[in-house]
């Protein structure tokens, strides 16, 4: 009997956090809700809810699809050490994708510009080209100032929207992690304690 593909989808890299079990191709039961800075507390159960809901527990999965960032430190951070936590000691595939791709996927505009706020007028931003089922990466991802770059891209700017997971898996925009251990967030600038040292 053919075993029956299913994936974890986990995101934290924004005020949203984002679970998706995708079974066979067909999102079977997904988590879209915004924290209040505390993804750390409620990641854990929320996937286990998700999880007992379809009657599976991690042991069950195949893969494990993580956003990277970039985004909030501490959130990236988390979502990318849960993965790295349910891969290692599941032994399960793990493969990496950017934030800003999950985050452009919920958008139906066909040139989107997918951002998350870094302060001072900056934004994580990037474009991509929505197709019809999947998502081209037009530029990569950057920390530039938002007005900057909105001259730039008379595009849409989309910062929300719950991800589409099936155009996301139809899309070439994954990166495989040979070995767990170096699985590390793409945080696309230094941090205040980095620069402090400095």
């Amino acid at each position: 009997m053919r075993k029956l593909s299913k994936i974890l989808v986990i995101d934290t890299a924004t005020k949203y956090i984002f679970l998706s079990l995708v079974i066979d191709g067909v999102e079977k039961s997904y988590i879209y809700q915004q924290g209040i800075n505390n993804h750390s507390v409620t990641i854990i159960p929320l996937l286990d809810e998700m999880l007992q809901k379809e009657k599976l527990t991690l042991r069950d999965l195949n893969e494990i699809i993580i956003g990277i960032g970039p985004g909030s430190y501490t959130g990236v951070r988390i979502g990318v050490t849960v993965a790295k936590m349910i891969g290692y000691l599941n032994k399960i595939r793990v493969r990496t994708i950017s934030s800003l791709a999950l985050i452009a996927s919920a958008s139906s505009e066909k040139m989107v510009v997918p951002f998350v706020d870094a302060r001072r007028g900056n934004a994580f931003m990037s474009v991509f080209n929505n197709k019809e089922k999947s998502l081209e990466r037009i530029e990569e991802d950057c920390l530039k100032n938002i007005e900057d770059y909105r001259q730039k891209h008379n595009f849409v700017f989309i910062s929300e929207g719950k991800p589409d997971v099936i155009k996301i898996l139809n899309s070439d925009l994954f990166e495989e992690v040979d070995n767990i251990h170096n699985l590390k967030p793409n945080y696309l600038r230094i941090t205040e304690a980095e620069r402090n040292k400095g």
